[in-house]
């Protein structure tokens, strides 16, 4: 698939997969083009590469550290580094966290937090997600009631990613029972070692351990954690989730993922020849392919569209609702194409060196929350009927 770019944007994709060419260990790029599980070291090692090279934070501005890239820059950074075989950055610090400290936090909470995102020291979990409490935040019930210069929080949140390698948590915490649901909710950061922070595991489909639960038992938090001003904190939660909008879809992925497709189908024998000459499986590739690029075509249309002053809105959804139902059809399609060797698989058999039928196969099952997270495809569905099409 090939679109025309700038001059401009070539130098700058060209200079991108020299320096990942360069400095992106064998080992990791490996570990993630073989599909295998990848520990928080090995996490951590990426991180800290990008950091070194002033790279970390490249959706950030320049005042802070950042690269000051523009958000096309930050679309083909992205991609490359997931073609390539990079481990992927958590967002959480980075993207989502970070821009709120930005607009809202206080000095003291920028000069603290942010040089600690910008290198990395600090692994930052998302406290949201509650069981009663998913796609409709705002019927969170975790609460804070405030003693003296303290919080005190009792509650639990749930589906918290990589929470067994997190540091610290920001999370929303209801401060004012009495109030209308998003208007009684603020933005606390949380140390994840406080007394009576408790976390426990949830395994998910492929026996992996990537979510938890997180309970909160009388944890005092100092007053000086709350980010902005108490029960305004879902103004800074709306702040927050448009922040990762133009990477919903996770293009690069798809493109790799795509291409070892490609590359199973023409090696995979099926009734004395390739795979890819099986005319149905062909036309299914096909078929993906085709919706990568529309979906890479309209997100280059919104990225065109906010550089130029235009707004996006509703219409990111599309971005998230057809990225995860690509991903998920690939996911298939790559487990159709190792045929038989599908069987092996073991649930929970994420050792190093496991055969790439096998985490495949654990990939297909891991990627069926994909349409689930980050607002549900469902939500996502209402969000565009409301307010794009407006029904």
């Amino acid at each position: 698939m090939n679109l025309q770019w700038s001059d401009d944007d070539l130098r700058f994709r060209l200079e991108v997969r020299a320096f990942l060419a360069r400095a992106l260990p064998d080992d990791l790029r490996h570990k993630v083009l073989a599909h295998e599980t990848l520990a928080k070291d090995d996490f951590m090692r990426w991180h800290r590469i990008l950091a070194q090279q002033g790279w970390l934070a490249c959706s950030w501005p320049r005042e802070y550290g950042g690269t000051g890239w523009n958000t096309l820059q930050i679309s083909i950074f992205e991609e490359e580094c997931w073609l390539a075989g990079a481990p992927e950055v958590s967002p959480v610090g980075l993207k989502l966290l970070a821009p709120v400290l930005m607009n809202y936090g206080s000095a003291e909470q920028k000069a603290t937090y942010l040089p600690r995102i910008l290198h990395f020291e600090d692994w930052w979990a998302q406290g949201y997600s509650e069981p009663g409490a998913g796609s409709d935040l705002a019927s969170l019930k975790t609460s804070a009631r405030l003693e003296g210069d303290h919080l005190v929080i009792n509650g639990q949140k749930t589906w918290t990613t990589y929470g067994q390698y997190a540091d610290k948590i920001f999370c929303l915490v209801r401060t004012d029972p009495k109030a209308r649901p998003q208007e009684g909710i603020s933005f606390v950061l949380i140390d994840m070692k406080a007394p009576g922070v408790t976390l426990r595991p949830i395994i998910l489909l492929d026996g992996g351990h990537e979510v938890n639960e997180v309970f909160f038992d009388e944890v005092r938090v100092p007053l000086a954690n709350l980010v902005g001003e108490l029960n305004q904190g879902w103004t800074y939660a709306k702040s927050l989730l448009g922040h990762e909008r133009f990477n919903a879809g996770k293009l690069g992925r798809s493109k790799r993922e795509l291409r070892l497709l490609k590359q199973l189908a023409s090696r995979q024998p099926a009734h004395g020849q390739p795979l890819r000459c099986d005319r149905r499986f062909a036309e299914k590739i096909a078929q993906a392919e085709v919706d990568l690029l529309a979906l890479e075509y309209l997100t280059l249309r919104l990225i065109s569209n906010a550089a130029s002053g235009r707004g996006v809105g509703a219409e990111a959804s599309i971005l998230k609702l057809r990225g995860t139902e690509i991903a998920q059809q690939l996911a298939a399609l790559l487990v159709d194409a190792i045929g038989p060797h599908a069987h092996a698989f073991a649930r929970g058999d994420d050792e190093p060196g496991t055969p790439l039928p096998q985490a495949l196969v654990r990939q297909y099952l891991n990627w069926r929350k994909l349409t689930i997270y980050g607002g549900s495809n469902e939500v996502q569905r209402n969000i565009i009927a409301k307010f794009a099409l407006g029904l």
